[in-house]
């Protein structure tokens, strides 16, 4: 597995434009989100120039991971569309705060990998540790996530400290919930 992270600035643009490829096909494609898409890609107002990425590319270099991260001192997923999912606690804003969305790590070109074994496969748990040391270097303390349930038994097996900010609900039919993930600091 090959990880690339950076801005929409430092990735290349033929990278960027397959990542919005990838998330088309995973959250429109395959789970069925309802989400705006432009030319078969998934971005969103939170995909801008200040928004950082973890990208995962196979051996051949074919995406089959990524994820978002965003200060929660700027407009954010959870902060803007979610909030509800906090359970009526106040919606983190704070430089040491970071959000984690649009996390998936579906390989289409392997036979075995569907949309929902994402949740327990070798490189969403790879991703994920690389999404919280990439956050960790940009001085996150604790991530924030609107997930599906399935990613608790990811978080669960693969040892991370995480608990949940609100019970889950039922949006857009499907059952999501906003997660808390600690982050260890570099050397602690």
């Amino acid at each position: 597995m090959n990880k690339i992270a950076g801005s929409s600035s430092t990735l290349s643009k033929e990278l960027f434009e397959r990542v919005g490829r990838y998330r088309h096909k995973v959250f429109v494609e395959t789970l069925g989100w309802e989400l705006t898409t432009r030319n078969g890609e998934e971005l969103d107002q939170f995909d801008r120039p200040d928004t950082l990425y973890v990208v995962s590319q196979d051996e051949q270099g074919n995406v089959n991971g990524c994820a978002r991260l965003l200060p929660t001192s700027q407009p954010y997923l959870l902060g803007e569309v979610f909030p509800e999912l906090m359970n009526g606690a106040p919606v983190p804003c704070s430089d040491d705060v970071w959000e984690l969305s649009r996390f998936a790590a579906v390989d289409f070109n392997s036979r075995t990998t569907s949309a929902l074994s994402q949740f327990s496969s070798e490189v969403a748990v790879r991703l994920l540790q690389d999404s919280i040391a990439f956050a960790a270097e940009q001085g996150a303390k604790r991530l924030i996530t609107v997930s599906p349930i399935g990613i608790e038994r990811l978080l669960r097996r693969a040892g991370f400290h995480a608990h949940r900010a609100g019970p889950p609900m039922i949006i857009g039919g499907h059952p999501i919930f906003a997660c808390w993930i600690e982050v260890r600091q570099p050397g602690a």
